[in-house]
């Protein structure tokens, strides 16, 4: 008598179906979100302050400040473009947006600092405390600063991203890159997440995930405005060095 074949019971092949039906459709979510973020985010970008067509604001995303106050090599890079924005008369203003949760980890004053260091005049720099994503800088660019026309710079993997979500929130902006060393395997890493992260963005906007609001902070008026109250004595340089 001839043996039958072992088969997979029934509700195993449903549930093997179902995710392999679920996983398919994951992909196609993701790959969708990737393609509305890369087309969304294709406006004009140079790779030279000098090659840069001139803005009221550059908005300068906030990046990795390391624990003894320093900046990253893509955070410094960032400033560096920034800086060489307002030397070549590109921009009047500079706003630097990032994280500052709590007084033991600030972006934007270290990049505030980094910048005047680098000769940028102090009452042109504006500072974003709550910066905390790129969707929030973006958000609180226009909603808070009152941003109309602006240069965003950051580095190449992630400009896409920063121009969809500075158009999604009814900025007029342009990029300039900062690409200015080899990151070596945390750029990789880096531009490893942005597949993900582009997904995150798209979803913000469709869903209109809230950020963090305040009071309004023109960016044609006082810059020291923005600055917010000075560190407790005895911040560690991560947190908020000195002015």
């Amino acid at each position: 008598m001839a043996k039958t074949a072992p088969t997979i019971p029934t509700l195993e092949k449903r549930l093997l179906l179902a995710g392999a039906t679920l996983a398919g459709a994951g992909l196609l979510v993701a790959l969708a979100a990737n393609v509305r973020v890369l087309i969304g985010g294709g406006g004009k970008v140079y790779c030279e302050a000098s090659y840069a067509q001139p803005a009221q604001t550059a908005i300068v995303p906030g990046a990795l400040v390391k624990g003894d106050g320093s900046m990253s090599l893509m955070l410094a890079d960032r400033i560096q473009q920034a800086a060489d924005l307002w030397k070549q008369g590109k921009v009047e203003r500079i706003l630097v947006s990032g994280d500052h949760g709590d007084w033991f980890y600030d972006e934007p004053t270290t990049m505030r600092l980094a910048l005047t260091r680098r000769g940028v005049p102090r009452e042109v720099i504006f500072t974003d405390h709550a910066g905390f994503n790129t969707r929030a800088t973006m958000e609180r660019a226009r909603r808070i600063f009152g941003v109309g026309d602006a240069l965003v710079v950051t580095q190449g993997f992630h400009m896409r991203r920063a121009l969809f979500l500075a158009g999604s929130a009814g900025l007029d902006a342009r990029g300039l890159t900062s690409d200015l060393h080899s990151y070596g395997r945390q750029g990789l890493k880096s531009a490893m997440r942005e597949v993900a992260s582009r997904v995150k963005a798209a979803g913000d906007v469709i869903i209109g995930t809230g950020v963090v609001g305040g009071p309004r902070i023109p960016i044609e008026g006082p810059a020291t405005a923005s600055w917010g109250p000075s560190p407790p004595p005895g911040t560690p340089p991560g947190g908020a060095p000195g002015r």
